[in-house]
């Protein structure tokens, strides 16, 4: 165990050193370095599962201590891991990045054969939020006009009110009779309804217009 773990740390340091060439080559070899890191943590990573297992071999008295080791193997394994897909990360970015460079300086406006007007191609996502933009207006517009409607509609209601009152007080002075009374209060009640009915169609209205032009 003692020549695997130590076989095991120098195999670290040697992967550290790695590293170091890699960053200072410039790009030169770098594909052929990055896979020998690569499999030299291969190599670790499977030593130290060897590690694990060989613990419960050693005396109840040193497997602590070993255990401390070979976690300490695990943690620098782990940062040599992080600091590969950092690297890897990098590269992929740098890659994608002059591609998209490239692609931007190869790119070609293209003109029309009458006027020679050059054709400018909106990006999308422009597009997409004037869309929205519209979209919004638009909502806003159709609120404000429903709130004048029900606006309307409370001004109808109260106007309906101050006429029940006033004939009311018709009725009272004129000595109407009960039944009299009983049909203009009927009335009223029906009157009420439709305004009611006036209003729930209308939020219903209004409600699907939000629901499917959202």
């Amino acid at each position: 165990m003692e020549a695997l773990y130590h076989q095991t740390n120098i195999l670290i340091q040697e992967t550290q050193a790695c590293f170091e060439r890699l960053n200072k080559s410039g790009g030169v070899d770098a594909d052929a370095l990055e896979k020998e890191i690569q499999q030299r943590i291969n190599t670790v990573t499977s030593n130290c599962e060897r590690l694990d297992i060989s613990v419960y071999k050693e005396p109840v008295s040193r497997r602590q201590s070993v255990k401390t080791k070979i976690d300490q193997l695990k943690y620098d394994n782990h940062h040599l891991q992080a600091a590969l897909r950092m690297y890897q990360h990098r590269q992929n970015q740098a890659r994608r990045e002059e591609a998209e460079r490239e692609e931007l300086l190869s790119r070609r406006f293209t003109h029309n054969s009458a006027d020679a007007e050059t054709v400018i191609f909106i990006d999308h996502s422009i597009q997409h939020q004037s869309a929205l933009n519209n979209a919004n207006r638009g909502m806003d517009d159709m609120l404000r006009s429903g709130a004048g409607i029900l606006e309307s509609l409370r001004d109808q209601r109260d106007t309906i009110k101050n006429a029940k009152r006033r004939l009311i007080d018709i009725a009272n002075t004129l000595g109407l009779s009960n039944t009299t009374m009983r049909l203009i209060e009927k009335r009223a009640r029906e009157d009420k309804f439709v305004l009611l009915g006036g209003i729930f169609v209308t939020l219903f209205v209004i409600l699907l217009v939000i629901i499917y032009l959202v």
